[in-house]
Order: C-alpha cells, then sequence, then structure tokens
C-alpha cells in the first residue's frame, strides 16, 4: 500500500503541474480527491494493512493527502492570475487614443422659445406661474367671465372628458388661481406658460396641442398705456430690433376693451412682403384691461384695482424670428429640422 501510495503521489504532482485550466484542476481535485477518488480508493484497503503498520500508512495517505491540496491551491492561484493578466491584456484600453464623439441632444425649439419669453419677462419683474393642464370648467370659462351656454364658447373648441372637467384650453385658468391665492394681495404680476388643447384640424399654422404664455398684471392705477410699453419692450428684446407696434380693437370675453398687437414686419421692416400679405404689419398676440368680473372671480374689487392681460404662441413667434412656414415642423421630431437649433 506504500508503493501505491507514494505513486500516487508522483502521479497526481504530474498531472496537477501539467493542468492548463482551471476545468481541468477542477476535474483533477475530484479524481484524486473527490470521495469517490482513487486516495479515498486506496485507503478502502486499510483493512488488509497489519494492525502495527496502519499508524504509519494513515499518516502517509494525510502527508500525500495535505501535498495535493497546497499543490492544487498553489497551481490554482497561479491559473487564476494567468487568467487575469490574460483578460487584462485583452482589455487594455490605449488612453492616447482620441475619444468616441458622443451625440449630445439639445433643447426643443419651442422650449428655447418659452425660455426667451420668460427671461425677457423675469427681467421686467415678472413671476412665473404654473397650474394643471386637466381644468374645471369653472376655472377654464366661468371665472373668466364664459358662463355657461355663451357664445364665446364655440371660439374654442375643447376636449372634455366629463361635462364640468376638461383639458384647458388656454392658459388662463391660471391666471385666476393665482389671483386667488393672492387673497386680494396686490401686485400681481405674472406670466404662465404652458401647454393648452383645442379641437383644432392640424394644418401648418393650427395644432390640437400648442403652447401658450399668458401674462397678468393687477395693481392700482393699472392703465393700457402701461400694457402698450411692456408689450413694445418684449417685442424689440424677443426679436432684437427696434419695431413699431399698433393695437388694434378686438374681441375677447375676458378683457373689456380688448385689442390685438401687430408689430412692423420682421421680415421686410414693414416694407410689405409674402410673410405680412404686403401689409407691413404681423399680427402677434391679443391683450386687453381685465374684465371687472374676471377681477372679482378672483378676489379683487374692480371699483380699487385694475389690470391687464395678454397672450401669445410661442409657436407663432419662433415661426416668426426664425422665418419656420409649417407648425408642424415642431412636432414630427425631425432631426434635420431640430438640428437646426442647437445654438438656442
Amino acid at each position: 500500500m506504500r508503493d501505491r501510495l507514494e505513486a500516487l503521489r508522483e502521479e497526481a504532482a504530474s498531472s496537477i503541474q501539467a493542468a492548463e485550466s482551471l476545468e481541468q484542476l477542477k476535474e483533477l481535485r475530484i479524481k484524486y480527491l473527490g470521495k469517490k477518488g482513487e486516495l479515498t480508493s486506496i485507503l478502502r484497503g486499510m483493512k488488509d494493512v497489519a494492525p502495527e503498520e496502519r499508524p504509519v500508512i494513515g499518516g502517509l495517505a494525510n502527508e500525500i493527502r495535505s501535498a495535493m491540496e497546497k499543490q492544487l491551491d498553489e497551481k490554482e492561484s497561479d491559473l487564476q492570475e494567468a487568467a487575469l493578466k490574460a483578460r487584462l491584456k485583452e482589455e487594455t484600453i490605449d488612453v492616447t487614443l482620441p475619444g468616441k464623439q458622443a451625440p449630445l441632444g439639445t433643447i426643443h425649439p419651442i422650449q428655447a422659445v418659452i425660455e426667451q419669453i420668460e427671461d425677457i419677462f423675469i427681467g421686467m419683474g415678472f413671476e412665473v406661474a404654473e397650474g394643471p393642464e386637466v381644468e374645471s370648467d369653472y376655472y377654464n370659462f366661468e371665472a373668466l367671465n364664459l358662463p355657461k351656454e355663451h357664445p364665446a364658447r364655440d371660439m374654442q373648441d375643447s376636449f372634455y372628458i366629463t361635462p364640468e372637467i376638461l383639458l384647458r384650453t388656454h392658459t388662463s385658468p391660471v391666471q385666476v388661481r393665482t389671483m386667488e391665492a393672492k387673497e386680494g394681495q396686490v401686485p400681481v404680476k405674472i406670466i404662465c406658460p404652458g401647454k393648452v388643447y383645442r379641437r383644432d384640424d392640424d394644418d401648418a399654422t393650427h395644432s390640437h396641442q400648442f403652447t401658450q404664455v399668458e401674462g397678468l398684471v393687477v395693481d392700482r392705477g393699472i392703465s393700457m398705456s402701461e400694457l402698450n410699453g411692456i408689450l413694445l419692450s418684449f417685442a424689440e428684446q424677443f426679436f432684437g430690433m427696434e419695431l413699431e407696434t399698433r393695437l388694434r380693437p378686438s374681441y375677447f370675453p375676458f378683457t373689456e376693451p380688448s385689442v390685438e398687437m401687430d408689430i412692423s414686419c420682421v421680415m421686410c421692416g414693414g416694407k410689405g412682403c409674402r410673410v405680412c400679405k404686403q401689409t407691413g404689419w404681423i399680427e402677434i398676440l391679443g391683450a386687453g384691461m381685465v374684465h371687472p368680473r374676471v377681477l372679482e372671480h378672483g378676489g379683487y374689487n374692480a371699483e380699487r384695482y385694475t389690470g391687464f392681460a395678454f397672450g401669445m404662441g410661442p409657436e407663432r413667434m419662433a415661426m416668426l424670428k426664425y422665418g419656420i412656414d409649417d407648425i408642424r415642423h415642431f412636432y414630427t421630431n425631425d432631426l434635420r429640422f431640430l438640428r437646426q437649433f442647437k445654438t438656442l
């Protein structure tokens, strides 16, 4: 048995040394030291060994087992280190190589225009207010002097969710909500940017979903001349040039008197062109003095306070500023179009 154990020692040492992979080493560990391995198989013959030799054979067997385990562990460590070096070599990164330029997105042109508008009005002391896009009929219509069955409701074909809940058709409800939150305190000086929804057929100048920026000022002694001055200042800053403006009488249920604001054509400087239809003027927004009923719905005494409001469409402002002829370009996600606005 001693000879068999010594032969097994030599055979195992040679096989372990020749192993080239961790998988081979695992198989050798099972072959020599497993429950059905060769060392165990030899030791099963201990019953045939003379009693006085059994301690000697047992000690030798333990010595060989320990030697095998040590050799297996050392070989496993060597193979793991070699595998790691090979992997590191394979995955080596040449830090001197130029990096790959990752494509970067940019702000959508409509959002960029809204931010430009916000910056201008914030510079004039306005605050930005927001409100829900799913709105109640009261805030969207009634509080804005549009009671049930009012014919002016037909001007805004709406998406109703229930008889009393709808997708807002303008951002004017934010004005009423803000006045309520102020609880009669002045001044109120806000702009309200956001998405609005109307049941329009999509074409080159209309969309069922678009954006608005509306403004509201309420205080003592507010007049139409102040409205005209603020809008003129805004137009000149937004378009980056000196412009002529004019206010034309119009009608909006929530303002009285109501006007539309025209500016001298930014394309031809007022000389007349295709864009302004040879008139030299372009309409950019609606405005007016806040109707007394709207002030009262907001919690303000209309005999003590006055105010003005205005509203514009960022899509239209962007189309005029950048010479875009179709509103659908903003919503079709054409990268050829959007990439033109990376510098905004």
